[in-house]
């Protein structure tokens, strides 16, 4: 993302404009100390702009990533602030290849060494236009990339595809990703499998993260084939119920070749009288994730009769008056894992290979630090880990990674 690349550059021009750095480069190009004193102001008029670019992409609400003027002048900012990247490494190289003593053998290590080897005069040069492509880029963005209102529909269409997408990320997740849910998952099976022929109604509850969705998804999975007819759907906030119906009718039918053939041409009324036609004899097993209304419950709890079949219904929710609609007894709360279950979980993901997913000691207060960030919650820590997973195992790459967390938590 734009704003690490920000953060990695701002870091290189705070080490490369560094006391130690700029005096051994004075005592090294005493004759070019009137261009040095000229690039290093360049530079660091460059990493304020970069820190305001960075505080207001910092601010601004995830939504109005989607709009596409604002991704071109996002993109453009990408590729300015690679080329001061590639800049900064050719000043550091010219500023430490002489000494391989002290401070400068020390930021070299840490540096890549450039493709090809520039002048002074050229790195100065280079970083003044830098400078002014960041102002045209600042002027770009006053002028045509508006702030999006919180309403515009490509926005609203944007966050219902992230929410579908986090969704699928969790019915994907495997077995061993379900960390510390065994009693919640065998509550679940008990009242899926248990004798009473009652349509009963389960209530899966608590905040964004927890893997509602992972273990509802794990369990249906399971249980599915117990039962003659099954279907899950997915509701979010913004949803339609004539393509709620229609879903849950295509799964229903989805393993048979008996299904209706014009779901497609039909109105709310006829789609209602078929679920309910179909749902008549049978004991089902429904899922409606992600519900965030008792009215959006209501609105589809008409179509879905109850027909003394041992039929179940099961919900994914992080609202509280929905998951009261629950029949007695059959809320499952979810809470975020205990420290020791969290720290398990982030090794496994991050260190597969390891003996006994062992981390590394020079690493393991960053990495308590990182997994603290991810409150206890598993979707986070297995997303997170499975980042690590195929990062560089280094201080200074963990460093980066932990100093970026908060953002990317904040506004995914």
């Amino acid at each position: 993302m734009a704003e690490i690349v920000l953060l990695l550059v701002i870091e290189k021009i705070g080490v490369a404009l560094a006391n130690g750095a700029a005096h051994q480069a004075g005592t090294q190009f005493s004759r070019y100390a009137t261009r040095l004193i000229e690039l290093q102001g360049s530079m660091g008029r460059v990493v304020r702009e970069l820190r305001i670019i960075h505080d207001v992409l910092f601010q601004m609400d995830i939504r109005n990533r989607h709009n596409q003027v604002y991704e071109g002048w996002l993109d453009e900012v990408r590729k300015v602030a690679h080329g001061m990247e590639d800049m900064v490494d050719e000043y550091m190289y010219q500023v430490g290849r002489e000494h391989d003593t002290g401070c400068c053998f020390y930021l070299k290590k840490g540096l890549r060494k450039p493709r090809s080897l520039l002048s002074l005069n050229q790195i100065s040069s280079k970083v003044k236009e830098i400078e002014k492509d960041l102002a045209h880029l600042s002027e770009m963005k006053k002028q045509w990339v508006p702030m999006i209102n919180n309403e515009d529909t490509s926005s609203l269409n944007y966050m219902i595809k992230k929410s579908q997408d986090l969704a699928n990320i969790s019915r994907s997740l495997d077995d061993e990703d379900l960390v510390g849910v065994d009693e919640n998952r065998g509550k679940l099976e008990q009242w899926l499998g248990s004798d009473d022929v009652e349509c009963s109604l389960i209530t899966l509850t608590g905040m964004g993260g927890l893997g509602k969705t992972a273990l509802a998804s794990n369990v249906y999975r399971k249980e599915r084939e117990k039962f003659q007819c099954h279907a899950w759907v997915s509701i979010s906030q913004t949803y339609s119920r004539e393509d709620v119906l229609r879903n849950i009718i295509k799964e229903l039918f989805k393993d048979t070749t008996s299904g209706p053939s014009n779901i497609a041409a039909m109105d709310i009324t006829s789609l209602q009288e078929t679920l309910k036609r179909y749902l008549g004899e049978m004991k089902y097993l429904i899922i409606l994730d992600d519900v965030w209304t008792p009215d959006a419950f209501e609105d589809l709890s008409r179509s879905l009769v109850c027909n003394g079949k041992g039929s179940r219904l099961i919900i994914t929710t992080r609202q509280g008056d929905v998951a009261a609609l629950a029949s007695q007894g059959h809320i499952l709360t979810l809470e975020p894992l205990p420290e020791d279950k969290a720290w398990d979980l982030f090794c496994k993901k991050s260190f597969p290979k390891e003996t006994n997913h062992h981390c590394p000691e020079e690493l393991r207060l960053l990495s308590e630090e990182i997994l603290s960030k991810c409150k206890g919650l598993p979707l986070a820590i297995v997303s997170i880990g499975s980042l690590l997973h195929v990062r560089e195992k280094t201080v200074e790459e963990w460093k980066r990674i932990n100093d970026q967390l908060s953002w990317e938590i904040l506004n995914n």
